[in-house]
C-alpha cells in the first residue's frame, strides 16, 4: 500500500517509539494510550478521505477525556520531573483531545471537501 498521508504517517512513528520506551524502559502501563493513538495515526496514513479523518478525531477525543480524568485523579502524585510530564496520562490527554479537534476540523475544511469532491466525481 502506497503511504497518502506522509505527516500523519511521521507523526505516528514518532509516537509509536515513544509508547515502547514508556511500556518497555518504564514500565508505565500508560503506554498503551498512546500505543493505541499512534497505530490509528500509521493505519489512518494509508487512506486518504474525509470519513477517516473525522472518525479518527472523535475517537481520539473520546480517549482524551478518559486521559484527561486519569490524569486529574493521579496530579496529586505526580513527581518534579520534566519526565513525568510525558508519561503522564494527563499529558496525553490533552494531545489527544486537541489532536482530534485538529482532525475533525481538517475533515471538515475546504481542501478536504475539495479533495473529496474530485475523488468521487
Amino acid at each position: 500500500m502506497k503511504i497518502k498521508q506522509p505527516i500523519s504517517f511521521t507523526i505516528g512513528i514518532l509516537i509509536f517509539l515513544l509508547a515502547l520506551y514508556m511500556l518497555i524502559f518504564l514500565g508505565k502501563w500508560a503506554g498503551f494510550f498512546p500505543l493505541f493513538i499512534s497505530i490509528s495515526l500509521i493505519f489512518a496514513s494509508f487512506y486518504k478521505g474525509r470519513k477517516v479523518t473525522v472518525i479518527l478525531g472523535h475517537m481520539l477525543i473520546v480517549i482524551g477525556c478518559v486521559l484527561v480524568t486519569w490524569g486529574v485523579y493521579l496530579l496529586p502524585y505526580t513527581g518534579a520531573s520534566i519526565l513525568y510530564v510525558f508519561v503522564r496520562p494527563l499529558f496525553w490527554g490533552l494531545i489527544s483531545i486537541f489532536g482530534g479537534i485538529c482532525m475533525i476540523y481538517h475533515g471538515f475544511c475546504a481542501c478536504m471537501r475539495r479533495k473529496s469532491e474530485k475523488n468521487s466525481g
